[in-house]
């Protein structure tokens, strides 16, 4: 008898511990929705930000992706996606639910996955319509955060999710105050020192020069520039993103000029930045911009001041780097000390598995 009543007590102490280790939580959004959540997840789909719900939630908390948005990653950073799965080859096996923007994202698909709850970008929540409906009527939890807003309030705000969706509330203050501290120590230099705001232009570079591609006004690029106190061309034009008209731009007269591009830039003559990319290359291709019509008597391009930045690096928590490198080329007198490509590595040192080689910034010098 006594070892049957062991046995039972042994049994409810596990299953005690059991349900004390996940529990039931109520999480708030960055849309301010309030998601009742089993924490810490366990069968997770990520819709975006992958890198940094590694990074937020260590290597560990891959584990328990059931599910991604494989496009999101694969799709649009295919060096980056090669540089993973390289180190993590089982990244290949998570299924793989489609992609919003494309229209390929699955909604069986994901109901069959029997997440525990998806965390989607505020653009993929918006994008999905009234299939938001259709996933909360199976009764699946969907949880929002936003790193391109480009905004400290929700860079903060989804690190923090992240921290309480992978049980790292520590590590995830840690990453969110290194993060505040980066832009608002930034930004009080540039109000102390009172110049004159640069006129500044920035240009996805996937189409090379002879083609205008999409700027930004209120989001990604185009908020980075306007909260690092620059003077943002686009901004009468433009108001998420978009291309300007040619006679635009160079009316504007920019002073300062970022070109964004990533790996897929090698092929063709279009910005190539990121994992693998030389840099005689990627300057290289920078230079090729400044032979587009009209600019040769822009500012910009008469003062070398024309910049190359990796897409890649933006939206995200890892971006801190590359607001300081806008802020730096904006405003050159007051950052000599910073090294913004350093600092962009070093968080991979700190937080990621990972460290990737190439080019993420540059600078056309002559």
């Amino acid at each position: 008898m006594k070892l049957r009543a062991l046995l039972i007590y042994a049994l409810g102490m596990s299953i005690f511990a059991g349900s004390a280790q996940a529990k039931m939580t109520v999480v708030d959004d960055v849309l301010g929705r309030k998601v009742e959540i089993d924490l810490p997840a366990k069968r997770v789909i990520l819709g975006f930000y992958a890198e940094d719900y590694m990074a937020i939630g260590t290597e560990n908390a891959l584990d328990n992706v059931v599910g991604i948005s494989r496009d999101t990653w694969e799709g649009w950073r295919p060096a980056s996606w090669n540089l993973y799965t390289n180190y993590r080859p089982s990244l290949k096996d998570i299924p793989d639910v489609g992609e919003v923007e494309a229209q390929t994202f699955s909604i069986e698909k994901v109901i069959s996955l029997k997440p525990s709850v998806i965390l989607l970008a505020d653009w993929q929540y918006q994008g999905l319509g009234t299939d938001v409906e259709r996933l909360e009527n199976a009764g699946i939890p969907i949880v929002v955060i936003d790193y391109n807003a480009q905004t400290l309030e929700r860079h903060i705000k989804s690190t923090q999710i992240i921290g309480e969706l992978t049980g790292q509330e520590k590590r995830a203050q840690e990453i969110a105050d290194d993060y505040q501290h980066t832009i608002e120590s930034t930004l009080q230099r540039i109000k102390a020192a009172k110049l004159p705001k640069p006129r500044t232009y920035v240009e996805f570079g996937n189409k090379g020069p002879s083609q205008y591609s999409f700027t930004y006004g209120k989001n990604m690029w185009g908020a980075v520039i306007t909260m690092m106190d620059g003077d943002n061309i686009a901004t009468p034009f433009v108001e998420w993103w978009g291309p300007m008209n040619p006679e635009q731009v160079l009316a504007s007269r920019p002073e300062v000029v970022f070109l964004a591009g990533t790996e897929s830039g090698m092929a063709g003559d279009a910005i190539a930045m990121g994992q693998g990319v030389d840099r005689k290359l990627a300057e290289s291709r920078l230079a090729g911009y400044k032979k587009r019509t009209g600019w040769e008597q822009m500012p910009a391009v008469k003062n070398n001041r024309v910049y190359g930045i990796y897409q890649g690096a933006s939206r995200t928590i890892l971006d801190a780097s590359m607001v300081q490198f806008i802020a730096k080329s904006m405003y050159p007198s007051l950052f000599k000390d910073i090294n913004p490509e350093q600092e962009y590595l070093d968080f991979y040192k700190k937080y990621l598995p990972v460290i990737p080689t190439g080019t993420f910034t540059a600078q056309i010098t002559e």
